[in-house]
Order: C-alpha cells, then structure tokens, then sequence
C-alpha cells in the first residue's frame, strides 16, 4: 500500500512540476515578461556606460546626397536583429523587382550591431527642415570602444554595403532636375528622382555582336582603369556621343548602359537650368557611379535660343576644370540627331570620347525585332523582306516594332504590315542603313496602350491612330566612330 502510494505521490510531482514549467513558458515567453527584462537591463547598461552618439545624415553640408546614409542604409538591411525588432517597416521594393519586401528600420526602434567584441546600437531621426524632412541614422557607441572600433567598423558597412551593390542588390534611381530652388537661402539646385527600373540591357538589345562586345570591353576597361587616370592626372569619367534619327534607340542605349554598369542616371533637361552657375551645381550634386545624360545637345546649339545656359557652360560642363572637383566614376552621354553641322572642336576627344552611330534598320536589325516582338527567327516572307531592304528602303526600328506590336497575334500579318511600310513609307528611307535594333523602350512606351489585333499595315496607319511618330523608341545599331575602333557604314 505505501508502495502504491509512493508512485503516485511521484507521479503527482512529476505532473505539478510539468504544469509549473509549462505557466512559467507562458508567463516569460508569450507575454511582454522578458522583452521587458531584457529593456530594463539595457536601462541599466546605459546606465552606467558613457555613450557617444554619431550622426550619418543623408544630405551633406552642400545638401548633395551623402553616400555614406546609402551604404549604412544598405548595411542595417543585412542586420538579422533588424528583422527580430519591434518596430520594423515593411516595403516594397522600389528597384526592378518590386514584388521584393524589403525592411526598413523605423524611427521608433532602435537595433543592435556586435563588431570586434563590442556592442553599437543605430536608430533612425526624421528632422523637419524649412522644406523637407532630413532622415539622418544614428550610431551609438561605447565611449570606451569608440577609439578601437570605429574606424574598422566603418571600413566594415563600406565593405558590406558594396558587396550588395555588386551583387545586383542596390536600388537604381533615374535623377531629373527639375530648376533650382532656395534651401536656406543659398539657392542650391537640387534633384528630384524616382526608382530606375528600365528593362533594357546591353545583352538584349539588337546590336552587332562585333560593336557590342567592342561597348562592353571599352566599359569593362573604364571600370579597371581607376589608378591609370590618376596616374595621367586626369578625371576617372568616360564620354559618348549617340547620335541618329529619332526613334533608333538612343534612350534605349543609355538605359543599357546604366544597367550594364550598375549606375544611376542622371537626366539633365537645359530647358530647366536658369544658367551656367545652376548647371555647375546640378554637376557638383551628381555621385560616383553615375551616367549623366543630355538628350538633344544639337538642339540647343544650332536653336542659339536663350535658355540661360551659354556655349561656354555647356563645354565646361563637358570637360572644365569643375569635373575635377566632382565625383569620380562617371559616364557622361549626349544625344543628338546629326553631328554634321556641329563644330568639331565641341566633340573632340576628352569632350566626347566615343562616338556610336544609330542608324535606320537593315536586314540584321528586322531579324532581331522579329525575334524580340513575335518571337520568330525564320519565315517564309524573311527573303521579301531582305529584298527590300537590299533595294534602299527603311525605316526606324520604332516604328517597325510599332508595327510588330499592333499586329504581334499574327507573325505573318506582323511580317506583311512591314513589308508594306517599308513599300510605301520606307522608300528612300536607306541612304543611312546598317543599323541593329532594340525593343526594351518600345515595350515600355507601349505598354500603357490597348493592343491592336488587325487592320494596321503601314506606318502611316499608326500615325492616324495615335497621333505620334516621333516617338523615342529602341532598336539599335550603333557604329563607334571613334573611342574604341570605327565601324564603316553600310
């Protein structure tokens, strides 16, 4: 009977003690208990610590972006304890694959980092400012650890943060300036941008094999060349020159080469600069790894019209003494329909390093839309087509793949809709043939139209339906003329 009684009495014990675990598991882990243990222990740690706070705004003192805010922003995206914070924002991707969900740290909340033994808090400020809010992180640090963590620490997120960006994590941002403004007085110019999220690639694009490997090694070489432009004293940047019709991929090329590089662009539109000094701030405000467009530079020369920007600005915007004192690592492009009436001495080399011709579309360049629009590498109407062409007549790869996408249900209906064009529209077009082509913009700037399934065979047709011809598109076929080796024209 005492035996009996002695399991039970064990069995009794062994049930209580397994409750008590299980209330005290509820008690600590499924309530607020020890987050609030452990938020008192750091009361206390910072309680009887010295703490230093340092500052990463992310506008400097000349209200430029702070590069710095962008790499630590990138680093605390990596932090596991930011996904473990209470207070961790949840967004959208804004760069090219916007069905990511990236974490943001919220102003709210403060995370911890260890590096070399020593633990470093960030949290984020918003500050109101006479026109914007300044978004500025904030590291806090031992006072004790500051002299023998902080640099290495620093030099850590530089590595960490390009290790991202190199791995295709970062953000591109198209920057367009949009006139000056007055901050504080001082009347910076300042730009304005949004997510850059062109598909074009130099991979996809419709270009010569021979002329796009020549693009991609003349980049891949720029990109090495850091210590040999020091070693030349002159400034780490590289210029191009696009010129060609419109509608032959101009824009389109630009895209790809900032994809290629893994760049931001920055747009420079003249018409919004009120004058040489507002033009040299929109320079000063550019960052490294950048390409800088201005579209329509012959424009602007041969209009001699007052934008208040002057010739003299435009050429040292070109290559003055101020690109010396602008970041490094740039890619400067200009666009223009004809060079012909140009003056020389305005494109001659360290002004204009490379220049690559767009001309109307051949043979190749119908191929390739074909293959890019209707997915089509071979058809029985190819040998028409390539006659056609071969007699003189063309037209610009816009307005082919325009065609191509009102017709894209039917290959062949697609294939006779050029064919007529190019019959009618395309005659005498061909003096300026031997361009490749491009469909990326085409795909983008049409995307927001209803799709067309029948009746349009002509490039006349589409103009009486959108009211457009003009249109800037893709499709390319560049010729370098000078910079890395030329191409004769066909």
């Amino acid at each position: 009977m005492m035996v009996y009684k002695s399991v039970w009495f064990v069995l009794l014990l062994i049930v209580l003690i397994f409750l008590a675990l299980f209330f005290l598991r509820v008690i600590l882990f499924k309530t607020g208990f020890i987050y609030t243990l452990k938020k008192l222990w750091r009361i206390a740690q910072d309680y009887f610590h010295v703490y230093q706070f340092f500052k990463v705004p992310e506008l400097d003192e000349s209200f430029k972006e702070n590069q710095l805010f962008k790499k630590v922003s990138l680093y605390l995206q990596s932090l596991p304890s930011l996904e473990d914070s209470d207070f961790t924002n949840l967004v959208t991707s804004s760069g090219k694959n916007q069905n990511d969900i990236v974490l943001r740290l919220d102003p709210k909340q403060t995370i911890g980092d260890e590096f070399l033994g020593a633990r470093v808090f960030w949290f984020h400020e918003a500050e109101q400012t006479s026109d914007s809010k300044a978004r500025t992180f904030v590291l806090k640090i031992r006072k004790a650890d500051k002299r023998r963590i902080l640099r290495p620490y620093l030099q850590h997120i530089h590595i960490v943060a390009d290790e991202m960006e190199q791995q295709g994590k970062r953000d591109l941002k198209l920057y367009m300036n949009a006139g000056a403004q007055s901050i504080g007085g001082d009347g910076n110019v300042r730009w304005r941008s949004v997510p850059f999220t062109h598909p074009s690639t130099l991979d996809t694009i419709a270009m010569e094999t021979d002329l796009k490997n020549k693009v991609k090694s003349d980049l891949e070489s720029f990109l090495k060349s850091k210590q040999y432009y020091q070693r030349l004293g002159r400034v780490w940047k590289r210029s191009f020159l696009l010129y060609g019709p419109s509608g032959t991929g101009k824009s389109s090329f630009v895209a790809a080469l900032a994809n290629f590089l893994n760049y931001d662009v920055y747009d420079i539109d003249l018409s919004n600069v009120t004058g040489d000094s507002d033009l040299k701030l929109l320079l000063l405000e550019t960052t490294p790894k950048s390409v800088v467009v201005i579209e329509d530079l012959d424009r602007f020369l041969m209009q001699k019209k007052s934008t208040g920007v002057s010739l003299s600005g435009v050429l040292n915007f070109m290559d003055g003494i101020l690109n010396s004192c602008c970041a490094e690592e740039r890619i400067m492009v200009f666009t223009m329909t004809s060079k012909d009436q140009i003056d020389p001495s305005i494109l001659r080399p360290s002004r204009v390093d490379v220049h690559i011709h767009f001309p109307l579309c051949d043979f190749a360049s119908f191929k390739v839309l074909a293959n890019n629009y209707l997915g089509v590498k071979d058809h029985k109407l190819f040998p028409q087509v390539q006659e056609i062409f071969d007699n003189g007549a063309s037209l610009s790869p816009a307005e082919i793949g325009e065609l191509m996408i009102a017709n894209r249900t039917s290959p062949t209906r697609a294939i006779k809709s050029v064919i007529s064009a190019l019959q009618t529209d395309g005659d005498g077009r061909g003096s300026r043939r031997s361009g490749l082509s491009n469909d990326a913009e085409e795909l983008e700037e049409r995307s927001a139209r209803s799709p067309l399934n029948d009746g349009l065979s002509t490039v006349k047709d589409l103009r009486r339906l959108y009211g457009l011809f003009r249109v800037k598109s893709n499709a390319k076929s560049p010729s370098f003329d000078g910079g890395v080796s030329p191409r004769s024209e066909r």
